[in-house]
Formats: C-alpha cells, sequence, structure tokens
C-alpha cells in the first residue's frame, strides 16, 4: 500500500483520494479552500456525489486533509495532481493551478512519482516533466492517468471503469500508478504520456459529437414529421454506434464538455489546423438554447414582462454542479428578453450570482409555475414527470410548455390543454 497525496477536493479530487484509500492506500488530501477543508474535517461532503459520503466515512482512518502543502507532501510517494484547468480568455487551459502544485514538489525527499488526473492539453507531461527536472526531481517518475467519471456516478466509474489509462514516462512508472489499481475492476490501458493527454480530448470530443449530431438530426425531424425519440432508439440499436449520448435536448454542458472543446479546438488553432467538425460540434450546441427561445416567442410573441417557469438548474440531473448548465444560458437570455424567471432545482445552490440573482427561486416545481405564462424543462429530473401536470394546467397563466429533454408525453400534455413543444417531435 502508498502513502498518496491528492491535491484538488473537487468532484474528480474528492472522488479519487476516497476510492484510493478504499483500496488501502493511505491519502492526504490537500485544497486551498478554508471553508472546504473544514467540512471535509468534520465529516461533511461539500459536493452530492452519491457514495462518495459513505466511502470517505468508511476511510477515515486513511483519509486525511489539509490547507498546507507540505503537510499533504510529508512521507507522500505519490502525488495526484486533480486541479482544474478552466479556459483562459484565449480559450486555451488555464494551468496555472497545475504548475503550482509541481512547483510546491521542490524537497519531497520521498516522492516516486507525480500523476497528472486534470484535464490538461497535450504536451503538458512534456513540460512537467522538463520542471521537474530543473528542480532535482529528475528522479521521480512522471504519468497522465485522465479521469473519465461522469458526476452522478463517479465513484462507480472510479472502481468499475471502462478502461484505466496510464501513460507513464517509464516502464516502472507506468508499473507503479498500474498496481494503486488493485482493486479496480476494470482493464488497464497503457500508453505513452501524449497519447494518454489527447484519449481525454478525444473521449470528450466523440461524446459531443455524438450529442450534437442528433439534436442535428432533431432539427431535420421537426421539419419532416419525424419523431426523433424514435429515431435515436432505432439509431442506438446498431452495435457500431450504441445508444449512449442520443438524447436530443438543449445541449451539453457541465464542468467538462464545454471546457474541453474549446481547448481542443485551441490546441488544433495552435499547431495551425482548422478543426471543422469540432467547430460545427460547437456551433449546434450553442444554437439549441436559442432555438428554445425562439419557440417560446412564437408560442407567446414578446416574452417582455411574462413570467417563466424554468424547471432545473443544474447541468444534469443527480448533480448540484452549475458549471457550465445550459440553464443558465436560458436564464440569462429569458432575463435579457425582459422576462422574469421563476426557477426550480432540488439540489441547485441557494447563493448564485447573475444571472440566477435575477431569478427567482421556488421549492416545487409546482409553485414555480404558479402564475407562469410558460415552463422550460431544462434538466431531466425524474422528479418532473411526477409532477400533476393537470394541476399545473389551472395554476399557469398560459399553459406553455417547452420540454427541452423530451421528458413528458406530447398526446397526454396536448389533452390536459397544453401548448406542448419539445425536440425533435412533431
Amino acid at each position: 500500500m502508498a502513502n498518496i497525496a491528492v491535491f484538488g477536493a473537487g468532484y474528480i479530487g474528492l472522488v479519487t483520494a476516497a476510492c484510493l484509500a478504499d483500496l488501502g492506500h493511505t491519502v492526504a488530501v490537500r485544497d486551498i479552500q478554508q471553508d472546504r477543508v473544514d467540512r471535509l474535517r468534520a465529516g461533511e461532503v461539500p459536493i452530492h456525489e452519491p457514495g462518495l459520503g459513505e466511502l470517505i466515512a468508511r476511510n477515515t482512518e486513511r483519509l486525511t486533509f489539509t490547507l498546507n502543502a507540505d503537510d499533504a507532501l510529508a512521507g507522500a510517494e505519490i502525488v495526484y495532481i486533480c486541479v482544474d484547468t478552466p479556459p483562459t480568455m484565449a480559450g486555451d487551459a488555464d494551468l496555472s493551478r497545475v504548475w503550482s502544485v509541481v512547483n510546491s514538489l521542490k524537497g519531497a525527499t520521498d516522492l516516486r512519482a507525480v500523476v497528472v488526473k486534470s484535464t490538461v492539453p497535450v504536451g503538458t507531461g512534456a513540460r512537467v516533466r522538463s520542471v521537474l527536472n530543473e528542480a532535482g526531481l529528475a528522479h521521480v517518475g512522471y504519468a497522465a492517468n485522465p479521469e473519465f467519471t461522469a458526476e452522478g456516478r463517479a465513484v462507480a466509474d472510479f472502481m468499475t471503469p471502462d478502461r484505466v489509462v496510464i501513460g507513464g514516462s517509464d516502464e516502472a512508472t507506468v508499473q507503479l500508478i498500474a498496481d494503486l489499481h488493485r482493486g479496480v475492476d476494470g482493464p488497464v490501458e497503457i500508453m505513452d504520456v501524449a497519447s494518454a493527454e489527447m484519449v481525454k480530448l478525444a473521449s470528450n470530443a466523440a461524446l459531443m459529437t455524438k450529442i450534437s449530431f442528433m439534436n442535428e438530426i432533431a432539427v431535420l425531424c421537426e421539419l419532416t414529421g419525424a419523431d426523433v425519440e424514435l429515431v435515436a432508439h432505432a439509431v442506438g440499436l446498431d452495435h457500431r454506434i450504441g445508444g449512449h449520448f442520443l438524447q436530443a435536448g438543449i445541449g451539453w454542458g457541465g464542468s467538462c464538455f464545454p471546457k474541453d472543446s474549446e481547448a481542443l479546438k485551441q490546441l488544433a488553432s495552435n499547431t495551425g489546423h482548422h478543426p471543422q467538425l469540432l467547430n460545427a460540434v460547437i456551433e449546434v450546441n450553442n444554437l439549441q438554447k436559442r432555438r428554445a427561445i425562439q419557440k417560446l416567442k412564437q408560442a407567446l410573441g414578446s416574452l417582455e414582462g411574462t413570467q417563466i417557469a424554468l424547471l432545473g438548474m443544474t447541468f444534469k440531473p443527480g448533480t448540484d454542479d452549475m458549471r457550465e448548465s445550459p440553464s443558465t444560458v436560458l436564464a440569462a437570455r429569458l432575463l435579457a428578453e425582459g422576462a422574469k424567471v421563476r426557477c426550480w432545482d432540488p439540489l441547485a445552490a441557494q447563493d448564485l450570482a447573475e444571472p440566477w440573482a435575477s431569478t427567482t427561486r421556488h421549492d416545487s416545481p409546482l409553485e414555480a409555475v404558479t402564475g407562469a405564462d410558460a415552463v422550460i424543462l431544462a434538466t431531466a429530473w425524474p422528479e418532473l414527470r411526477e409532477v400533476s401536470w393537470e394541476q399545473a394546467h389551472g395554476l399557469m397563466r398560459r399553459p406553455v410548455v417547452f420540454d427541452g429533454r423530451n421528458l413528458l408525453d406530447p398526446p397526454a400534455m396536448r389533452t390536459l390543454g397544453f401548448t406542448y413543444m419539445s425536440v425533435g417531435r412533431a
């Protein structure tokens, strides 16, 4: 068993630390946010992730949390870098937090390997290797070990992954990191560092492409009278394609897809390549939110002075993550059109910045739709299927529904008297 230091206590860092501790390793987690560290020391989990709290509670003897980098590095054989890499104004990945961790490693006498789990541009590993060498850490191995965990099922994805990708600077380092994963039920794919870095970006680009492709097909379905739900189901039965990520809707968001699409686009541009397909994938995704607003305007006319209920705020169900949520774009656009926005979400934080600070928050979907001129279903929360839409009809000022996630049954909603619109369905 190894002594590990994990830098970053966000979604990836906490899940990585808790799972490695559950595999028997001793893990010190370092984060720069005082409140987050205090809550973790008190036994609270600062993010919503199913199973994570139980995992941390089960491994309290092997998990410690600190604000001090030197405390985390004391006795550490392996360092995992799990900090965020947000986009810069130019679209490149901001690696300042990665470099902050790398620069803090000088003098870590027990260190055997540095592992980057953060999503970074291809070529970052070579730069880190050079910095480690200059810091007198040439004997320390380097590995890229990208994460493929989805929020809402991150613990399961770590423990039973489709694959564990390890790109190492040498065979001994690769074996060391592979050994850390003993007990993980998934194949280990070994490659060079640059290829491992590219796998993460390419995987997310492939998933984004499937979503945008089906949203493009959804537009054609609306124009021709086809049903995108039936089309997607039949297309997904082809084993060469598969049914995952073929759901039409208002587009993708979250902490990975928007950031990684821009990073890959910028990587291509920096090398002189024009990524035509990737540009189209991004453009289709951006248009989906604006199409939702256009549909409301077709049904209501001007949105000035209207009350719009926005049901769902997080970027997907099962998480409290608001980063790059499509509903944030919708809220901003509705407010810009002069509408008043009423919101509901079971997990989104209460103290949110603009545009959410200019909206009103409600405790239930029915409360949010009361007096509304229209409803947008923006996040596929299963609770929305359980809403009494017959009761909602009586509470609304105008019974207009745009179902941005195709959650509800069109004939049933129209029978109740709704002007019902969805994505890719007549």
